[in-house]
């Protein structure tokens, strides 16, 4: 399945600090038979090395995976 990071959304407290990070996504499997977007919330912490598309498809599709099988 391929994963792909549409939007991240990077909300800031008021001194300027990262306080969270929204991330959305699309996924699909290469002949379209399973679709599904939606977004998942990284803390900053989280989200600390981890800015690449690379590293936050890894994450996401991890997350995805782990929702889906609870």
């Amino acid at each position: 399945m391929n994963f792909r990071i549409s939007n991240v959304q990077i909300k800031y407290s008021d001194d300027g600090q990262l306080e969270a990070v929204q991330v959305y996504f699309i996924a699909n499997e290469q002949d379209n038979s399973i679709n599904m977007n939606g977004n998942i919330p990284l803390t900053a912490e989280e989200y600390a090395g981890n800015e690449s598309v690379a590293a936050l498809a890894s994450i996401i599709k991890g997350r995805v995976i782990d929702r889906l099988q609870a």
